[in-house]
């Protein structure tokens, strides 16, 4: 474990700025409103959320905000010649000056558990129109006192940050689960003078609050029955994925293993400015995304574009994106 949260110091240059802060079915008239409504809704009053079926799941994607980030080779591709980066991106029919970044966390119902994953934003993002988690559950028919179990990937403020409401805990009545290597890292004082102090402080406020009410996993934990845990490290030092099984389908929770639909995936050995052990990060991103493409899986990550849902196949030298259209819905 100690190997996985050993790192040099330029490796957490990443983790500071991270602290602060990415077909209707066959029916008819008023049925196909309502379903299109329940399953993409991008009603100004309330953010998009996305349902999805899983066997006996039901499966919500919430969009807690979205925000422009100018300078993409700044941030992917940061071994890369600039130019790189932009012919990749006009290859894809996408601009090269700038990108939009989605945070996604996720709610499953498992009939027997409503356990969210990441909790986005909070409060401090919603003067920039983010923090838009519990708009978003209650539009899809919960409210933050349904939930039974949270779940935290990782440790970055934009996975914690709505985990407090008030200086109070914003989902009341939940046990949380969360990476022992992870709490471990961001906890320790010796972050305090680092890079990482910015992180440190929020796990300080937002995180250990919350330690009596948690259990911290390794890899191969189940969460709930149908969820288990596969140790992803590299982004940070005790990232998690989840595998969701459900009456003979899978789904895979990615988190922050890649963090954009063409330069993470099509790019995998690409270094990332916020992958804090680089290296580590790209052999997790092959490892996880050849899973995926060899099982065929669907997956969601948390900063693919909304509804942040797709399927990969391997392709060149990485992997091609498939995004999810009716697949989930029948």
């Amino acid at each position: 474990m100690m190997s996985e949260m050993s790192m040099k110091r330029r490796t957490l240059m990443g983790a500071g700025a991270f602290g602060v802060l990415a077909a209707p079915t066959l029916m008819t008239g008023v049925a196909v409103a309502e379903e299109k409504a329940e399953k993409t809704d991008m009603n100004a009053s309330h953010p998009p959320i996305r349902s999805l079926k899983l066997g006996a799941f039901k499966v919500v994607v919430v969009n807690d905000g979205t925000r422009v980030t100018e300078k993409p080779h700044e941030i992917y591709g940061t071994n890369q010649p600039q130019q790189a980066v932009a012919e990749l991106l006009q290859q894809n029919f996408l601009p090269t000056e700038a990108l939009i970044n989605s945070f996604s966390p996720v709610l499953v119902d498992t009939g027997t558990d409503v356990v969210l994953f990441d909790t986005g934003m909070g409060e401090g993002g919603r003067q920039a129109g983010m923090g838009r988690l519990v708009e978003g559950m209650r539009a899809a028919g919960y409210a933050p006192e349904q939930v039974s179990v949270v779940v935290v990937t990782h440790m970055h403020g934009d996975h914690i940050a709505g985990l407090m409401e008030a200086g109070k805990p914003a989902f009341a009545n939940a046990r949380y689960v969360m990476g022992e290597a992870e709490y471990a890292f961001w906890k320790d004082p010796a972050r305090a003078g680092t890079p990482a102090e910015n992180g440190h402080k929020a796990v300080l406020e937002k995180v250990v609050p919350l330690a009596e009410k948690t259990t911290f996993i390794g890899d191969g934990a189940e969460v709930v029955s149908g969820i288990s845990a596969v140790a992803a490290f590299g982004h940070s030092p005790g990232h998690m994925v989840f595998r969701l099984d459900s009456d003979g389908k899978g789904m895979m929770l990615t988190a922050d293993t890649a963090n954009h639909y063409v330069l993470s995936l099509q790019r995998p050995d690409w270094e990332v400015r916020f992958d804090m052990d680089k290296a580590k990060a790209a052999e997790t991103r092959r490892r996880v995304f050849d899973m995926i493409a060899s099982d065929r899986l669907p997956f969601i990550g948390y900063h693919m574009p909304f509804p942040a849902v797709g399927f990969v196949e391997k392709q060149g030298e990485g992997y091609r994106f498939v995004p999810v259209s009716y697949q989930l819905d029948i």
